[in-house]
C-alpha cells in the first residue's frame, strides 16, 4: 500500500498504470505539490505580482504587455467557420457534404485543418444516422417475426 493521498491508505497501481481496485487515486480537488510550494514561495503577494506587470506593461515593457494581453484576450485555438453545407438525412447527404467541405478547400473558403474539424463532424453524424438506420431496420425485422 502507498501513502501518497493526504495520509490515505491505498493500494498500488495496476502494471499497465491505472488504478487498483479500491485505489481511487488522487482526491478531487487536491492540488500538486509543486503547485503547493510555488504558492507557499508567494505568500500571498499574488496581487502584488499582478499589480507589478500591469505596472510594467503600461510602462512599456513588451514582456509584461503581452502577458498581460495572453491572459486577458488569450489566442482562439479555433474560429467558426462559415461555408454553404447541404442538410444532411442520410450516408448519400453525408456524401454530398464531403464534396461541399472539398469544394471549400478548393475555394479558399476554409483551411484544411479547418475542413477536417468539420469533416470529423459529418463522419460522426453519418455513422449516427446509420446507427439509427440500424436499430429501425433491426426493429421492423423483429417486429415481423
Amino acid at each position: 500500500m502507498s501513502d501518497r493521498n493526504n495520509g490515505q491508505k491505498t493500494d498500488e497501481r495496476n502494471p499497465d498504470g491505472t488504478f487498483a481496485p479500491g485505489n481511487p487515486g488522487r482526491p478531487r480537488g487536491a492540488r500538486h505539490k509543486v503547485t503547493q510550494a510555488i504558492e507557499a514561495m508567494l505568500g500571498g503577494q499574488q496581487e502584488a505580482l499582478t499589480q507589478a506587470a500591469i505596472d510594467k506593461a503600461l510602462e512599456g515593457d513588451v514582456t509584461a504587455l503581452r502577458l498581460c494581453l495572453d491572459r486577458i484576450a488569450p489566442a482562439r485555438k479555433d474560429a467558426p467557420v462559415s461555408f454553404d453545407l447541404p442538410a444532411i438525412e442520410t450516408a448519400e447527404d453525408a456524401a454530398n457534404a464531403a464534396r461541399a467541405i472539398l469544394r471549400a478547400i478548393a475555394a479558399g473558403d476554409v483551411t484544411p485543418l479547418e475542413a477536417a474539424t468539420v469533416m470529423a463532424v459529418v463522419e460522426q453524424f453519418r455513422r449516427t444516422l446509420e446507427t439509427t438506420e440500424i436499430e429501425r431496420r433491426i426493429t421492423a425485422l423483429e417486429a415481423s417475426k
